[in-house]
């Protein structure tokens, strides 16, 4: 098992900071990168079932404001892990498969640096313990895309709105749509339908 785990997250508009949009694609993209042209040549000869798991991000598909390199980035990662994926399926007598790993709110040390003990983590998040157990039964299922919840956002949430931003495009809607002050009233009202059914 390859765990291929890359990020930092340098805040910045889209149109400024060119340095750190370097810093954060070497990192985050080229980093995943590295590691797959690293490993897979090697793993594509295993005999025994063999996996490789890429940290992505739930802001690599649904893309909220406030952060676009770092968006951008994962969102390339999303598309690399995906095409991986088709490619080691398409290969004959291949026992690696590639699969995403999209946690939810982790509270670990990196996401919260200021905070020394971790038994300050904050209600909504999950332990990183809970998100890695999480991640390995989806795995054991055989899922390639695992969108990981957390106490504050249920996977139907995380649904609702992947399909919203999917919507955007599919239906000619404004970029973003869900942040737009025109289509706000509509977003609350379909993510209230959408929780209903499901209950």
């Amino acid at each position: 098992m390859l765990l291929n785990n890359a990020g930092i997250g340098i805040k910045g508009t889209s149109w400024e900071g060119l340095d750190n949009w370097h810093k954060i694609f070497d990192v985050n993209l080229f980093g995943i990168v590295n590691v797959q042209h690293t490993f897979v040549p090697s793993m594509l000869h295993q005999e025994n079932p063999a996996m490789v798991i890429t940290t992505g991000s739930k802001q690599g598909i649904t893309n909220p404001p406030g952060n676009t390199a770092y968006n951008a980035s994962k969102a390339a990662v999303k598309s690399l892990t995906e095409g991986l994926a088709h490619e080691l399926r398409e290969l004959a007598h291949c026992n690696l498969t590639a699969h995403l790993f999209i946690p939810g709110w982790t509270f670990t040390a990196l996401t919260s640096p200021n905070t020394q003990d971790l038994a300050d983590k904050p209600n909504g998040a999950w332990s990183s313990e809970e998100t890695v157990l999480y991640m390995l039964d989806k795995v054991r299922q055989g899922d390639f895309y695992i969108l990981v919840p957390d106490n504050e956002t249920k996977r139907e949430v995380d649904q609702l709105r992947i399909m919203w931003a999917a919507a955007d495009v599919a239906e000619g809607r404004p970029a973003l749509s869900r942040w737009h002050a025109n289509w706000k009233a509509l977003y609350e009202e379909y993510m209230r339908e959408g929780l209903a059914q499901l209950e």
